[in-house]
C-alpha cells in the first residue's frame, strides 16, 4: 500500500524509475528530473540513441545512476526484456513513466489506411500495455508504485490536421490509466498527464513555425511550455507528494483548453 504523505515531497532516494522514450523531449527531461530527485533511472529509447546517450550522460555527470535500454516496445518479447533488464540492474521498480509515443504521419480518417491505424495503436497504446503488464508485479512489491502515462491534447481536440489515429490511441491510453487506477489500488497509483504544446523536436517535425506562434497567441500564459516544466509534474506524480492522487488527468496547457 502506498504510504501516507510524509512531507518528504519530491525525494525519490532509493527508488527506481523506468522512462520510455527517454532520448528526447519530455522523456529526456523527466528522466533527468527523476534522477536528480534520487531515483535510479532506466533510459529507454528506440530510434533516438544519441539523445538517450546524452540523457544518461547528464544523469551520471550529476552523480546519478542509470542504464540505457534500447528496443522496440511494440514487440512483446522486447518490452518484457526491457522491464526485466532494468529490474535486474536496479534491483526494484517503483515508477513507470509510459512516455514513448509518436503520431507517425498525418492522415484524415477517411483516407487512413488500416496499416497506419494499427501502427498508431501499436506505438501509442499497445506498447504501454506491454511494458505496464510486465511491470505490475514489481510496482506492487515496491510499496510506493506509481504509473504515469503521457497523453496528448489531441485527446481533447480530437486531433487536428490528420492526427486522428494518434488522438484515438491516446484516448485509449486515458481509459487504460483509469482502469489501472481501479485495478491496482491501493498498492499502485496510476495517473496521466496531458501536455499542451511543448517546445520539443516533436513540433519541429509535425508543426510549422507559424502554427507554433499561433498556439502561443491562443494560450493565456502567452507562450508554449518547455519539457522541463512537464517533467516537474511527472516528478510530482512519481513522488509521495502525490500520495492521495490516482486516476487523475492533469492538464498542462497554459490555460488554452479548460475541461
Amino acid at each position: 500500500m502506498n504510504r501516507p504523505y510524509s512531507g518528504t515531497s519530491f525525494d525519490l532516494t532509493g527508488r527506481a524509475a523506468l522512462v520510455t522514450g527517454a532520448g528526447v523531449g519530455i522523456g529526456q527531461a523527466s528522466a533527468i528530473a527523476l534522477s536528480r530527485a534520487g531515483a535510479v533511472v532506466g533510459v529507454h529509447y528506440h530510434s533516438s540513441e544519441a539523445g538517450a546517450v546524452e540523457t544518461l550522460a547528464q544523469i551520471e555527470q550529476a552523480g546519478g545512476r542509470g542504464v540505457l535500454l534500447p528496443g522496440d516496445l511494440t514487440s512483446e518479447q522486447v518490452a518484457n526484456r526491457i522491464v526485466d533488464d532494468f529490474v535486474h540492474f536496479a534491483g526494484r521498480l517503483d515508477v513507470l513513466f509510459n512516455n514513448a509515443g509518436n503520431p507517425l504521419r498525418r492522415s484524415s480518417l477517411e483516407n487512413c489506411s488500416f496499416e497506419l491505424w494499427k501502427q498508431a495503436f501499436d506505438v501509442n497504446i499497445h506498447s504501454a500495455f506491454l511494458v505496464t503488464r510486465r511491470a505490475i508485479s514489481h510496482l506492487r512489491s515496491s510499496g510506493q508504485g506509481s504509473i504515469i502515462n503521457n497523453l496528448s491534447l489531441s485527446v481533447q481536440t480530437g486531433g487536428s490536421g490528420g492526427a486522428g489515429p494518434y488522438a484515438a490511441a491516446k484516448g485509449a491510453l486515458q481509459v487504460f490509466t483509469r482502469t489501472l487506477s481501479r485495478e491496482l489500488a491501493p498498492s499502485v497509483r496510476a495517473n496521466a498527464i496531458m501536455p499542451g504544446v511543448v517546445e520539443t523536436r516533436h513540433h519541429e517535425v509535425f508543426t510549422t513555425p507559424e502554427k507554433m506562434e499561433d498556439y502561443r497567441r491562443q494560450t493565456p500564459l502567452g507562450r508554449n511550455s518547455q519539457a522541463d516544466e512537464i517533467a516537474q509534474t511527472v516528478l510530482y506524480l512519481a513522488s509521495d507528494a502525490s500520495s492521495f492522487v490516482t486516476g487523475a488527468l492533469i492538464d498542462l496547457n497554459g490555460g488554452r483548453f479548460l475541461r
